[in-house]
């Protein structure tokens, strides 16, 4: 399958830039998926950086780890743009394996290590990193040095169509609450020194974040949450590169197989995730059947099999 053949499903209606969930729940490729315009960013998620500011309008937020066992955050966005989003940090290689399932995505970033930025020019994306748009980035006084620069995607020119990240980047959606799993309400994701708590509220139909122990708030204070919920367990190994104090950056593989749990509805799914090569979108399945996600934002953390 190639870049521009995503394996996607139907949204729901609640998508922008969408149609209906079918009766099946499985749906087709969407068209609006194929070669869509896609903006990354990359987002500092250490205390001194929350909260963060526009994640909670993007398609698709990817969880990380970096050097020293903490994480970092990538926001795709797609379907919609914040005015502004950010702290923005530095880019990573597992990020450039995550953005070949892209049709040569946008991606903004503080900088990179000298050998990943390389990496980054030779990839097949739009990189614009602090200082390559004028008037894009800027210093918020409200928080420290480097945790305070932050993005105007508005004054990238155009960097999205419309179409929803997580379907591009090969989910299926559907309203309908799949037969199996097991019912629970919370999950915690261990990094090294670096955790992530999921709570499922009936009301809100969404699972709230916490980071650290802490509730994840917008900052407008509203609780971040997502409707589905990845726990992708991949390879995790150091990468040939390290950062300016020595220590190694880690590299999630995110081509391969494995197992997964999908959060969804107040349940948990055991599933099964694949993507067969960069240039293509991951699928999740259970007992060899698409396994989709709930219409709304998704979120994927990558734990250490």
């Amino acid at each position: 399958m190639g870049r521009r053949a995503f394996v996607t499903g139907a949204l729901g209606v609640a998508l922008a830039g969408c149609t209906g969930v079918p009766p099946d729940g499985q749906g087709s490729a969407s068209p609006s998926a194929r070669g869509a315009a896609l903006l990354a960013v990359k987002i500092d998620n250490v205390g001194a950086a929350r909260p963060q500011t526009g994640i909670e309008e993007a398609d698709l937020v990817y969880a990380e780890q970096v050097e020293g066992g903490l994480s970092r955050l990538m926001a795709v966005f797609g379907s919609r743009l914040p005015d502004v989003v950010g702290p923005v940090r530095s880019a990573r290689e597992t990020d450039l394996q995550l953005l070949r399932a892209f049709d040569r995505p946008t991606l903004a970033y503080s900088g990179a290590q000298g050998k990943v930025q390389a990496l980054i020019d030779a990839a097949p994306l739009r990189a614009v990193p602090d200082g390559s748009a004028a008037g894009a980035y800027f210093r918020s006084g409200t928080k420290p040095a480097p945790h305070n620069l932050y993005l105007r995607p508005g004054k990238l020119g155009r960097t999205t169509s419309g179409a929803n990240a997580a379907t591009a980047a090969g989910f299926r959606f559907a309203a309908r609450t799949p037969p199996g799993g097991q019912p629970g309400t919370t999950r915690t994701v261990r990094f090294p020194s670096a955790r992530f708590g999921f709570n499922w509220s009936a009301g809100k139909g969404r699972w709230q974040v916490s980071m650290d122990g802490r509730p994840a708030l917008t900052a407008g204070g509203a609780r971040l949450a997502a409707a589905t919920v990845v726990v992708q367990y991949v390879t995790v190994e150091a990468s040939r590169f390290h950062d300016k104090l020595g220590n190694t950056s880690p590299l999630s593989r995110t081509v391969g197989s494995g197992r997964a749990v999908l959060l969804r509805d107040g349940r948990a799914y055991d599933a099964r995730w694949e993507r067969a090569s960069d240039e293509e979108g991951t699928q999740l399945t259970l007992d060899g059947r698409p396994l989709a996600c709930a219409p709304g934002p998704v979120w994927v953390v990558f734990a250490k099999k």
